[in-house]
């Protein structure tokens, strides 16, 4: 069983930034996949960064050259740097852990872009 935690969210001007972090506890030996979600107000969540196979890395179309995704191993953490933010990036924001058997969603962390 994994427990993820999700921080770093709140509130900021358009332009600003944000990191967002995401621990998890418990094992994680068969993890391949960790990525963040993203739901806005009356949308579907849908995929912003991940990491597969710990190498390769894909963004949403929307967040390229904006948001960096990374994970540090020894803390078993990954994050999500945003940066030159959007009012259209509002949302809260989920990490996800994910293995050919397993599939893992923290609470979520509310980020709010005002214009």
């Amino acid at each position: 069983q994994v427990h993820l935690v999700e921080s770093g969210g709140g509130l900021v001007q358009a332009g600003g930034s944000l990191r967002l972090s995401c621990v998890a506890s418990g094992s994680i030996f068969s993890i391949n996949h960790m990525g963040w979600y993203r739901q806005a107000p009356g949308k579907q969540r849908g995929l912003v960064a991940r990491i597969i196979s710990g190498v390769r890395t894909n963004y949403a179309d929307s967040v390229k050259g904006r948001f960096t995704i990374s994970r540090d191993n020894a803390k078993n953490t990954v994050y999500l740097q945003m940066d030159s933010l959007k009012p259209e990036d509002t949302g809260v924001y989920y990490c996800n852990f994910r293995g050919p058997e397993d599939d893992y969603w923290g609470q979520g962390t509310q980020v709010t872009v005002s214009s």
